[in-house]
C-alpha cells in the first residue's frame, strides 16, 4: 500500500516585477505531477508550495520556476 506525503516548500523568487509574473510561475509550476498547491505571493517574492515528495522534488520545483523565466532558491525560514 503506497500512501502519499504531502511536502510544504517556500522558494524565494527573483526577477518577476508585475502580476501576470506570478501567473506565469504559478502556471508554470502547477503543472508538475504532484504539485498539488502553488501560491506566489508578489509582495514578498515567496513561492509556496505543496507538493507529493514521492513524485517530485525541490530541484524539480526550482527548475520549473526557472522554465517560467526566473530565478527561485528554497527558503531557509
Amino acid at each position: 500500500m503506497s500512501t502519499s506525503t504531502t511536502t510544504r516548500t517556500v522558494l524565494r523568487a527573483e526577477g518577476f516585477s508585475c502580476p501576470s509574473c506570478v501567473a506565469k510561475i504559478e502556471k508554470q509550476v502547477g503543472h508538475l505531477k504532484g504539485v498539488e498547491n502553488v501560491k506566489v505571493h508578489f509582495a514578498s517574492a515567496r513561492i509556496e508550495i505543496n507538493y507529493d515528495a514521492e513524485r517530485i522534488s525541490a530541484d524539480d520545483l526550482v527548475a520549473a520556476v526557472a522554465k517560467a523565466g526566473y530565478k527561485a532558491v528554497p527558503s531557509t525560514f
